[in-house]
């Protein structure tokens, strides 16, 4: 399912809405047909563009298959408003029409009350089915996994296998149809093969002569990031899950992958701005949610920069014989912070796609350690010539460039090695975001410069 966009997005829908909508009126036992060439997705985005008051209208005109297939690409909380205000067995109705992934998926954000009923509904097969994948995880395997596939016993000759095939393809079966699995007696993935290695194969050739078996797959417990990685290393289009015995119970497809893959960065990218991640985008979210979710690090990180204070009260007799020291805190402070962030930037990301592993923490110090030294020295130089030309004199010019050596040297070690530390411990790298670092290294700037000071200048 995709992220919502804002109606702003989609001019060519907002402009779909009036003729929708006059039709609606008019003759809405036409609508369907009206509209039966348009892609569910962009359907979808009309939806959204409409006036609440009409979306029940609107999808009650449309067929319940159609239905489906356009709510399965609806924002969370339109599609979720429409399927608690319509009866339990309208909801049903559509709902059986959807893949078993994304029925689960719809069921896992309505009201459990809400959802319990619908399920209640749905055929025996069905709700057996999708009660299966809502025990998993939304953000694991077997929470992203359908159990739509094809798979084949290895005993079957091609025939057979073929045979098979068809069958389940004109059963209605819509999904990881990219691979066709072999398992063995007992149910355990063995082999893989593709269609066209089938439909391709010998006469009287028999599956265990056509399938592959280096397998690729990932167990249902096993993580969003590592299906990703998975299917990004071995350039898959389907990654078969399995069981803690081997058999195959599902298949994560790679529209579901990509979705996993927005979702995860989009954490990322929150919790590296210092954002507990939302659960809604951005304007689906209220605004009481999006500032309690915002405020909790805000205050952390406000706590964290009083020290900043302390450090320069601790410091008052040294910048009171050298008052021009203060012209260059927010150089010194900044260039720490910045350097910080962009180490962890760089290791949280490369950990998450596997370029840097716990193992690797030494090479990491060491490659930094040279990177804070390289830059230190270019930012230092600069401040140097800059405080000369402010005719701060040699003296304090010294200070500059040797405290900007010294802090981007540090400011570039605890940027890397925070998000290493916090995986070890068990924590999200993410949270080593750019502001906390950069709140840390404040602190030891201010030390370092002032340290330096009174070392270089004889300040007491």
């Amino acid at each position: 399912m995709t992220p919502a966009q804002h109606k702003s997005d989609r001019p060519v829908a907002a402009l779909l809405v009036p003729d929708i909508l006059a039709l609606l009126e008019d003759a809405p036992g036409d609508v369907a047909a009206e509209t039966e060439e348009m892609h569910a997705a962009d359907l979808a985005d009309v939806v959204e563009a409409m006036p609440r008051e009409k979306v029940g209208e609107f999808l009650r005109a449309l067929s319940p298959n159609r239905a489906a297939q356009v709510i399965e690409y609806l924002d969370e909380e339109l599609r979720s408003e429409f399927l608690e205000h319509v009866t339990t067995e309208q909801a049903a109705e559509i709902i059986s029409e959807m893949t078993p992934d994304d029925r689960a998926d719809v069921l896992e954000d309505l009201e459990e009350e809400t959802a319990d009923e619908i399920l209640s509904d749905l055929s025996e097969e069905e709700r057996e089915e999708t009660e299966r994948l809502l025990q998993y995880e939304p953000d694991t395997a077997g929470g992203l996994m359908t159990t739509e596939f094809v798979s084949v016993e290895q005993s079957l000759s091609v025939d057979e296998a073929l045979a098979r095939f068809r069958a389940k393809a004109r059963s209605g079966l819509r999904e990881s149809l990219h691979a066709i699995y072999v398992v063995d007696v007992e149910g355990r993935l063995v082999g893989v093969m593709s269609l066209r290695e089938l439909v391709a194969a010998p006469d009287g050739a028999s599956v265990a002569d056509v399938m592959h078996t280096e397998i690729v797959s990932v167990s249902a417990s096993a993580d969003r990031k590592e299906v990703a990685r998975v299917t990004s290393e071995y350039d898959l289009v389907a990654v078969p899950v399995v069981d803690g015995f081997g058999r195959i119970v599902g298949a994560v497809t790679v529209d579901d992958v990509i979705d996993a893959i927005v979702e995860e960065q989009t954490e990322d990218v929150q919790k590296l701005g210092a954002v507990q991640p939302l659960d809604d985008p951005y304007f689906v979210s209220s605004f009481w949610d999006v500032a309690r979710r915002r405020v909790g690090w805000l205050v952390i990180l406000f706590v964290g920069e009083m020290f900043t204070g302390t450090a320069m009260r601790a410091y008052e007799e040294t910048l009171a014989q050298a008052i021009v020291l203060t012209l260059f805190i927010p150089l010194i402070i900044s260039s720490g912070g910045n350097s910080g962030s962009q180490s962890s930037t760089l290791i949280t990301r490369a950990l998450a796609v596997g370029d840097v592993e716990l193992r690797d923490a030494l090479l990491v110090l060491r490659r930094e350690l040279g990177q804070g030294v390289v830059l230190g020295a270019c930012l230092g130089a600069i401040g140097f010539v800059r405080a000369l030309l402010w005719h701060s004199g040699p003296g304090v010019s010294a200070v500059v460039a040797v405290s900007l050596v010294l802090v981007v040297l540090v400011g570039t070690v605890v940027g890397a090695m925070m998000p290493l530390v916090l995986k070890r411990l068990g924590f999200d790298p993410a949270l080593a975001s750019s502001p906390f670092v950069a709140s840390t290294v404040d602190v030891t700037g201010l030390v370092i410069y002032f340290t330096v000071a009174r070392q270089l200048l004889g300040l007491g």
